[in-house]
């Protein structure tokens, strides 16, 4: 009979799924709606798990073909998230074996193609996690955006706001920051821009979709904006450091994951460059595959 393994990536706002048959080969990928329990209510979770099963069954000629579940999401490190996401796909008619664990797991095993190494994601929030051959694990951050998240497209996204406020005070020089900001909020003024980053409407991805303004300010050699790269670049050192140490792995494998470390090739050159200073042996990699595949791989590996 013929068996499949399947992973969910549970992101913020789509699942992501993979699924794989028992060689381990690719047959089908898709997506649906977030399973996130820290910003979907029960109802919506229900209905995209009940979604995503009723496309599992379909692509597996029956639910009872599937022989292993992994879901890789947020917020799982609290037992009622992982009660309820259990509890959820159970209503949705998989019976089977089900794995939950933490979307940094999902994304390392990806990442590597392995459930082994380090990874440093530095998307809307930023987090490291590393996983060594022994088992242990160490994550440094990932605890939000109002403690936490460094160098990632939040802090990005507020720290040019900053520079915005201070040129305009005469704190900072002069900066093209400015001009592009304003562009891309629509806005003409210092008051609007307040009223903007106040409001409670704005959340944290409102804040961190300005990050790419970043990457041109820096090419036109902008001060204040080189000066957020390097800052941004030494907090994601920050990061891998205690991850390195904690789990003797400074001559091991780190991807780097997430647009604000891909697509700002200041910031990931700077982080590059601060790293191998620190750990010569150190390999940096981007990601092999997703964190869904990471999420296959892992149900696979326990098939």
């Amino acid at each position: 009979m013929k068996r499949y393994a399947v992973g969910l990536d549970g992101g913020g706002t789509k699942t992501a799924v993979t699924i794989v048959d028992d060689s381990g080969n690719e047959v089908h990928t898709f997506t649906s709606g977030a399973i996130n329990y820290n910003g979907q209510d029960e109802a919506s979770v229900g209905a995209s798990l009940a979604e995503i099963f009723r496309t599992i069954d379909r692509v597996c000629d029956g639910l009872h073909h599937c022989a292993q579940v992994c879901i890789g999401a947020a917020g799982v490190s609290n037992p009622t998230v992982s009660e309820r996401l259990e509890a959820s796909v159970r209503a949705s008619g998989y019976e089977g074996p089900l794995f939950i664990t933490g979307d940094q797991d999902t994304a390392l095993c990806g990442a590597h193609n392995r459930e082994l190494g380090i990874i440093l994601i530095a998307g809307t929030g930023s987090i490291c996690y590393g996983k060594n051959e022994e088992g242990a694990t160490h994550r440094a951050g990932g605890y939000g955006y109002l403690i936490d998240d460094e160098g990632s497209g939040y802090s990005i996204g507020r720290d040019l706001l900053s520079a915005v406020v201070r040129a305009h005070d005469g704190r900072l020089p002069a900066t093209v920051v400015a001009g592009m900001v304003f562009e891309q909020l629509g806005m003409t003024s210092i008051e609007q821009i307040i009223r903007f980053v106040y409001d409670k409407q704005t959340n944290k991805k409102d804040i961190a979709a300005l990050a790419p303004i970043l990457s041109r300010a820096c090419e036109l050699g902008d001060e204040a904006a080189l000066a957020i790269a390097d800052k941004s670049a030494r907090s994601l050192l920050e990061l891998a450091l205690p991850v390195a140490e904690k789990l003797s792995m400074q001559d091991g494998v780190l991807a780097m994951a997430g647009s604000a470390l891909l697509k700002n090739s200041f910031i990931q050159t700077t982080f590059v460059a601060l790293l191998k200073e620190r750990y010569p042996a150190m390999t940096c990699i981007t990601p092999k595959r997703d964190a869904a595949s990471g999420a296959a791989l892992m149900a696979f590996n326990r098939l």
